[in-house]
């Protein structure tokens, strides 16, 4: 899966980048034939002062034929708010499957 990349409030890393990508092109067998226009991976740091520490986020939007699939998660570090959108995305994909099966 060809990912766009891009951080907000940290700085992207090449190990970010690494980690991002291996995780979502996980998802590559999950979409089997159907082909993704567009995938585009976001992740920032939401404050610096967050009374119980800091909090991440990451959000994945892949373009596919005739939808949007989008899905933003939280955590309390960037490994987990990218694992969380990776998990919640194949059920994302799953859904997205069966739809398309009955037409």
């Amino acid at each position: 899966m060809n990912l766009q990349i891009k951080a907000k409030n940290i700085e992207l890393t090449e190990e970010i980048k690494d980690y991002a990508q291996k995780k979502m092109d996980a998802l590559d067998k999950y979409l089997g034939d159907f082909p993704v226009i567009n995938a585009d991976f976001q992740v920032e740091k939401t404050t610096n002062h967050h009374q119980k520490g800091e909090v991440y986020r990451a959000e994945l939007n892949l373009k596919v034929p005739q939808e949007l699939l989008r899905v933003e998660k939280t955590g309390t570090d960037i490994h987990q708010a990218i694992d969380l959108v990776r998990d919640h995305m194949e059920i994302v994909i799953n859904k997205y499957r069966e739809k398309r099966k009955g037409l």
